[in-house]
C-alpha cells in the first residue's frame, strides 16, 4: 500500500507542477473584474459571450467582457478541472461562473510563454 501511495505522489507530482497559477483568473472571473482578467490576454483573444463569438484584440475582448459582466454579475467562480496538452506548453481551464442563481459554463485555453500563460481563447456558455 505504502509503495502505491508512493508512486502516486510521485507520478502526479509533475503533473501538477506544470500548471499555471490560475489564482488571478480565477478572482477576476469571481468579482467580474474584466481590467484584471484582460491583463492575462494575448493581444488577440477568440471571445465567445453566450452567442457572440469572434477573434478580438485585446482592448476590444476587454470592453465586450465587461459589458458581459455589468449585465451578468457574478457571484461566483469555480473550477471544474483542469489540464495540460501533451506538449505541456498549452494549459485549459474549464469552471462555473454563477450569476444570479444561474450557471454558465467557462472555458478557459492558455498558451505557456517563457515567463507566464496568456489566454488565447474564453468561452463563456449557457
Amino acid at each position: 500500500m505504502k509503495v502505491l501511495i508512493f508512486s502516486f505522489v510521485i507520478f502526479a507530482s509533475p503533473i501538477t507542477e506544470n500548471l499555471p497559477d490560475m489564482s488571478g483568473i480565477t478572482k477576476a472571473l469571481k468579482t467580474g473584474n474584466a481590467e484584471d482578467l484582460s491583463s492575462y490576454f494575448d493581444e488577440d483573444v477568440e471571445l465567445a459571450l453566450i452567442d457572440d463569438e469572434d477573434m478580438y484584440g485585446k482592448e476590444e475582448a476587454k470592453e465586450k467582457l465587461s459589458s458581459f459582466f455589468s449585465s451578468n454579475p457574478p457571484t461566483s467562480f469555480t473550477q471544474v478541472h483542469k489540464g495540460t496538452s501533451k506538449g505541456e506548453d498549452s494549459h485549459y481551464v474549464i469552471g462555473d461562473l454563477v450569476v444570479d442563481g444561474k450557471t454558465f459554463r467557462v472555458y478557459i485555453y492558455l498558451e505557456e510563454t517563457e515567463d507566464s500563460y496568456i489566454i488565447q481563447e474564453l468561452r463563456i456558455e449557457e
